[in-house]
């Protein structure tokens, strides 16, 4: 079945207690309006990210509830289309980022996306890369911000998480509850400004479920890798626990050795940072670790 969920129909923060504005069931398709990151309140080169409001940033279109989905599955969203409409901003914000003391700030930058193109300038265009910030659902217990990101997934802030990714999230509550946002025409690895081209517009999910198999982070499958992520305060704990989590599931999903697992992701597979816009007071780094579908491991979980 196919549905539409309105960019009025949201959330502000990841918690255990939320109620689906929508139930859908496995295999049904939920068009998402998403809002940009702030809410519209930035639409031209004149308005100022220290001029808006703050508690307005980030906001989630949802939650969708799917049925049979219970604590100890998995809950796949399938990001079947990315459509931004045809202007973005970028801003750098005072205090954020490894460059903020060496720049003007604050400042806005506003961006056409048009035919797949970004035009940033007149000399700088580059190819659009669609893709969703915030994906995540109800937590275990903590109440936490659709800015922050955790083991429920939130602002996990992947440029990956584009059309064609299927991302698996651990499900604390019945339902899972699942809420999306803050697009963006492009991100680069590491959003060192804080922004990618923020930018408002609809995208389609498809949803399923893995039962009775989970992992701890959210967990995303592309075509030829599969990628799970971790979140600290630093990067180097977030690369320890990515790593953690990627040994555990080669070892435990595909019957890795330790030793063997450590290897492997040592020769074969690359740790990769999401987001670490340093600084940024408050806000974690972002860690995954992409995997290449070989037979040995050809997607996150193996067969029971």
């Amino acid at each position: 079945m196919q549905h539409r969920l309105s960019r009025d129909q949201v959330i502000w923060s990841f918690g255990p207690d939320l109620e689906p504005v929508l139930e859908v069931g496995p295999g049904d398709v939920v068009t998402f309006e998403t809002n940009d990151c702030f809410t519209g309140q930035i639409r031209s080169e004149q308005d100022l990210v220290t001029e808006i409001d703050l508690t307005r940033i980030n906001s989630a279109t949802g939650p969708v509830a799917v049925r049979g989905a219970e604590p100890g599955d998995s809950l796949i969203a399938e990001i079947l289309d990315v459509r931004p409409i045809e202007w973005g901003v970028a801003t750098l914000i005072p205090g954020f980022g490894q460059l903020i003391d060496q720049v003007q700030s604050p400042l806005t930058r506003l961006f056409e996306v048009k035919d797949g193109m970004i035009k940033q300038n007149d000399r700088i265009s580059f190819p659009a890369r669609p893709m969703v910030g915030v994906v995540g659902v109800a937590t275990d217990g903590e109440t936490l911000s659709t800015g922050l990101a955790g083991k429920h997934g939130g602002n996990l802030d992947d440029h990956l998480h584009g059309k064609g990714a299927k991302i698996f999230f651990p499900v604390r509550q019945p339902g899972g509850m699942f809420a999306v946002g803050d697009m963006h025409a492009s991100m680069g690895d590491g959003e060192i400004c804080f922004t990618g081209v923020e930018i408002a517009g609809e995208v389609d999910i498809r949803f399923d479920l893995l039962k009775g198999k989970q992992a701890t982070w959210p967990v995303t499958e592309l075509g030829e890798r599969w990628l799970p992520h971790a979140t600290a305060d630093r990067f180097e704990e977030a690369l320890q626990l990515v790593c953690e989590e990627a040994a555990r599931m080669l070892v435990d999903e595909h019957g890795f050795s330790m030793e063997d697992a450590f290897i492997f992701l040592s020769v074969a597979c690359d740790a990769g940072v999401a987001q670490a816009c340093k600084p940024a007071e408050g806000f974690g780094t972002i860690a995954r670790f992409s995997i290449p579908k070989i037979d040995a491991c050809p997607a996150p979980f193996g067969s029971s």
